[in-house]
């Protein structure tokens, strides 16, 4: 998904991708003073898209920690959200929950050939999380591939789908499914954040599997 957003909306991107943040961390990010930031901040909390809350850590002076309002959010919209839930109540309806099932799966090895088609040119664990970031950024995720003291994030900070991931978690479950059968047996994927479920982002933790060797050594 790409930024379209206008200049003086900036914030509101940075805040979708990065989370909630203090003032002189949202001055940094947008490249402005502090007195600049907070202008803009004001701006667009008249507007209704963001907020601040004092936060207090330590002993230090209380920080004001600005986030996206709902409306905020909204500036990120659910594809299609109203007709993806009718399709899928329609479908339990008058076909059944196997049918859902049935489509659901059909997604998922759609998913599947297209990721390990894409991916099959990486030969690195970090190349290839990387290209799925890519790839899923296209589709509209806000993806992004992070290397941290524990190993790799496929992060994915907004989701286009996410009505009809509420309405249905099998939509969730062949995701989650779909990236570990793209990388195989030897990587373990877990999801550590979900957007269902109230968090900001949805996060996979990509691993190397240790290998043990049958005789113990």
């Amino acid at each position: 998904m790409k930024n379209n957003l206008p200049d003086n909306e900036q914030a509101v991107w940075i805040l979708k991708t990065k989370g909630p943040l203090p003032l002189q961390a949202l001055a940094d990010a947008l490249g402005v003073t502090t007195e600049g930031a907070r202008f803009q901040l004001h701006k667009l909390a008249a507007e209704g898209l963001v907020q601040a809350a004092t936060a207090v850590k330590g002993r230090g002076r209380p920080q004001q920690i600005w986030s996206l309002t709902e409306k905020g959010q909204s500036r990120f919209p659910d594809a299609h959200a109203d007709l993806t839930i009718r399709l899928i109540n329609s479908i339990r309806e008058t076909l059944g929950e196997a049918a859902l099932d049935a489509v659901i799966l059909t997604q998922q090895h759609n998913s599947v050939r297209k990721y390990s088609n894409e991916l099959k040119q990486y030969p690195g664990l970090k190349d290839k999380v990387a290209a799925l970031a890519e790839i899923r950024n296209h589709e509209g995720y806000m993806a992004e591939c992070i290397e941290d003291e524990q190993g790799l994030l496929l992060v994915e900070n907004h989701c286009p789908v996410c009505a009809a991931a509420k309405a249905c978690q099998g939509f969730c479950k062949a995701e989650l499914e779909a990236f570990q059968t793209v990388f195989g047996n030897d990587v373990q994927i877990d999801r550590v954040d979900h957007i269902v479920t109230g968090a900001r982002r949805c996060a996979y933790r990509i691993t190397p599997r240790t290998i043990r060797s049958p005789f113990g050594l």
